[in-house]
């Protein structure tokens, strides 16, 4: 029952403190707006250091940055997953950004003219919600896996950590960025087969001096002005882009013949206990990889705003839902919306259509209440007191 939720209010509450919901922080406290945001994990930055152990970013640090505060390290390098999780939980303490993390939150509605959320025994509501999270929040594993053997080890993306955990021959399904790339690795101390069509490869490697040249004409201009949702060849490459894997970036698929990994068809089913490829052949292995993509995993949202593929918005902003906002999507806007240096153009975009919907200036107050507001929520207005135009003062 709704009275025995502890009751809270926040004027803007956003859901996911990864890259996308640290940088509409940033945004909002630059304008003075209360918001509060709210993450499942531990600590913020710990959707990074779940990744599996030798994951690194693809872009070179010199892009790898939220607005405000660059990365600390070699402009050429490329950040490991813990790296980029210390830097983003340097980036909330530095802007004093109000994230609350261990916030689960199970359900988002809508009644009268505030959404809810609920989150155990606690109950936000809120003027404006911001699902501040990407595409990808649940691994998608084929149905007919529950099939396969019991012996077989099965792992989704999110589960692997590293061969350690294999013992045996591996079947690596996806032959993606993350298939690609656990298959190289695993075919060291392993013998491997990588299951799935090629997704094809960038003709250079990230590392190179040609990517020194290739990657800002690529991520700044193609992804970031070229590839829109308001150019006609974005517009037409959209539909595909959103529901199709990317190019291999790092792996190429010589890298992984000269590894011995033995590339086969899909897995299609089940036979006899073991994987069934499109060919009718069958693979004997120990392991199973499965590297097939992920659901978005916004199943908790109670709002019809959910189409087949993606929320239903345009730019981020959901207009049958006054209010309510999407960021770190892909192809949100551009192809670099998802991408770490693209999210903050769509959070400052965020942050102006929050501010023009705004009334009257309000803090952050416990609804059942308000003389209490400060053991709830602390008034939102601290959070962003430290930041104008961009720059953190001494206070």
């Amino acid at each position: 029952m709704a009275s025995e939720h502890r009751r809270e209010y926040v004027e803007t509450l956003v859901i996911g403190g990864g890259q996308a919901g640290l940088a509409l922080g940033y945004q909002l406290s630059r304008r003075g707006l209360p918001y509060k945001i709210v993450d499942a994990n531990p600590r913020v930055g710990d959707v990074w250091r779940n990744r599996w152990d030798s994951f690194r970013l693809f872009t070179p640090n010199r892009f790898s940055r939220l607005p405000g505060m660059r990365f600390p390290g070699y402009h050429w390098g490329f950040a490991s997953k813990n790296e980029w999780a210390d830097y983003l939980e340097s980036y909330a303490r530095k802007f004093d950004l109000r994230v609350e993390t261990g916030v689960r939150v199970e359900r988002l509605t809508r009644e009268g003219d505030r959404f809810v959320a609920s989150s155990g025994d606690r109950r936000f509501e809120a003027d404006n919600v911001v699902v501040a999270m990407s595409s990808w929040q649940r691994p998608r594993v084929p149905d007919f896996a529950s099939e396969l053997d019991s012996k077989i080890v099965q792992l989704n993306v999110a589960e692997y950590k590293n061969p350690d955990q294999l013992q045996g021959d591996v079947l690596v399904v996806g032959a993606g960025n993350s298939g690609a790339e656990i298959a190289i690795e695993v075919a060291r101390t392993h013998n491997v087969f990588l299951s799935g069509p090629s997704t094809g490869a960038l003709p250079f490697r990230p590392e190179s001096v040609v990517a020194r040249v290739l990657m800002p004409i690529v991520g700044r201009i193609l992804f970031h002005r070229v590839l829109t949702i308001r150019t006609p060849i974005g517009k037409k490459v959209r539909p595909k882009m959103i529901s199709s894997g990317e190019p291999l970036i790092r792996v190429k698929p010589r890298d992984l013949r000269a590894a011995g990994v033995e590339r086969v068809p899909r897995v299609t089913g089940v036979q006899g206990g073991s994987p069934q490829l499109d060919d009718g052949r069958t693979v004997d292995v120990a392991n199973i990889v499965w590297c097939t993509g992920f659901r978005p995993g916004f199943s908790w949202i109670d709002l019809p705003v959910l189409g087949p593929q993606e929320p239903l918005h345009k730019r981020g902003v959901v207009e049958s839902e006054p209010g309510l906002y999407f960021l770190g999507l892909k192809f949100l806007y551009s192809v670099s919306s998802e991408q770490i240096h693209g999210v903050g153009r769509d959070a400052d975009y965020i942050a102006g259509k929050i501010a023009t919907r705004r009334g009257g200036r309000r803090a952050d107050r416990p609804i059942d209440d308000p003389s209490e507001g400060r053991d709830a929520i602390a008034p939102a207005q601290e959070s962003g007191s430290r930041i104008s135009a961009g720059r953190r003062s001494s206070g």
